[in-house]
């Protein structure tokens, strides 16, 4: 059940378009993420759903009521800034407290629910301190708190992860799922890391250039993108751009601009013969071989770069006709990595494929 909707909502500043025409239906208890490069429209389009930005024209429903022409605090949404926005005077009781005091909740019921609150974000026993004696991600949970003690429809989250380190990022990940799935509020995430996005949301709604131009669940977006610049967005690939040769019930066959005869799995969509296409294949997909191990989609090569990142080894391979390539595998045993001139094979199967028409980077979903 749709719970809130965005109706055609355009917003300029200046020349610059910021949301163009966005329409977005989102579940009750969803947790959806808006993602996309910086200055693609996302943070403007959930400082819209907020009430901190009035659109241009458009409407906002939360449920069967219309929002958009209602102040911030008329809105009963919980914001999550990038900066934590906590008052420095206050400690964390009054930090966590402050929206209650301001709804007038009352006094009997303030403790319990701040201490609830405290207790889900894992900060019980740190009512007394201020913010300058914690850390970010301290900082981070007590502003998380502060937004879900008021017990809000919606959740909103601007970059919340954004000034913590690598490991913070990971640990903050997994209690932000864990305190989503507990509570069950309807969360708007708003990142421009990919990783975060596919790790933590039911959906990812991907933005450029101030449209929505793929809404789908992660796995879907990463392995089945219906735009090339999807595909590139989300996390590394390997492009062939080409023409197709040949159509057949269980394989296309495409001739690269650099004379790679690919195979490609059964087309999902109606692309015809002659057709400019690119063919895209993510870096996991690919085999690195010392012989040639299949017949079709398998090409020499040499090392050209290895970079080793711990857990995996990513190999440059530059192919005959001078095409370099990217594959990606996992670090099972030192010993066996190639070296920087070792003359290998590539291969992947032709369902590692996806193939997309040409013109198609700027689809709308």
């Amino acid at each position: 059940m749709v719970f809130i909707e965005l109706r055609n909502i355009t917003k300029k500043f200046g020349s610059t378009l910021a949301a163009d025409n966005v329409s977005l239906g989102i579940e009750k208890g969803e947790f959806l993420t808006l993602l996309g490069p910086s200055g693609c429209g996302k943070t403007t389009t959930l400082r819209i759903v907020a009430g901190f930005v009035r659109s241009d024209s458009g409407s906002v429903y939360v449920g069967d009521e219309r929002v958009d022409q209602k102040k911030p605090y008329e809105r009963n949404m919980g914001m999550v800034f990038q900066n934590y926005a906590l008052f420095p005077h206050m400690n964390v009781y009054e930090n966590t407290s402050f929206g209650l005091k301001m709804r007038r909740a009352d006094k009997d019921e303030i403790k319990p629910r701040v201490e609830k609150a405290l207790e889900l974000v894992r900060m019980s026993g740190f009512e007394e301190r201020y913010p300058k004696q914690l850390s970010g991600g301290q900082q981070q949970r007590i502003a998380l708190a502060r937004s879900i003690v008021i017990e809000p429809l919606v959740l909103l989250l601007d970059e919340p992860l954004s000034n913590l380190d690598f490991k913070l990022r990971q640990q903050m990940r997994i209690e932000l799922k864990r305190i989503h799935k507990e509570l069950g509020i309807t969360s708007i995430y708003v990142t421009h890391d990919q990783g975060e996005a596919l790790a933590m949301s039911d959906r990812v709604a991907i933005m450029n250039r101030g449209r929505l131009v793929q809404v789908g669940t992660p796995s879907d977006l990463y392995e089945h993108p219906k735009s090339k610049f999807v595909a590139d967005f989300l996390g590394e690939i390997n492009f062939f751009d080409g023409k197709i040769l040949e159509i057949s019930e269980s394989k296309v066959t495409v001739l690269a601009e650099d004379g790679l005869h690919l195979c490609v799995g059964p087309l999902a969509n109606h692309i015809k013969e002659n057709k400019e296409v690119s063919i895209c294949v993510r870096p996991e997909k690919i085999v690195i071989e010392k012989r040639r191990t299949q017949e079709k989609n398998m090409f020499q090569g040499r090392i050209e770069d290895c970079i080793y990142t711990g857990s995996v080894a990513k190999y440059y391979v530059r192919l005959t006709g001078d095409r370099l390539i990217l594959v990606n595998k996992p670090i099972l045993d030192y010993a066996v990595l190639y070296g920087v001139g070792d003359d290998v094979f590539v291969g992947w199967s032709p369902e590692s494929c996806t193939i997309l028409e040409k013109g198609e980077e700027d689809l709308i979903a």
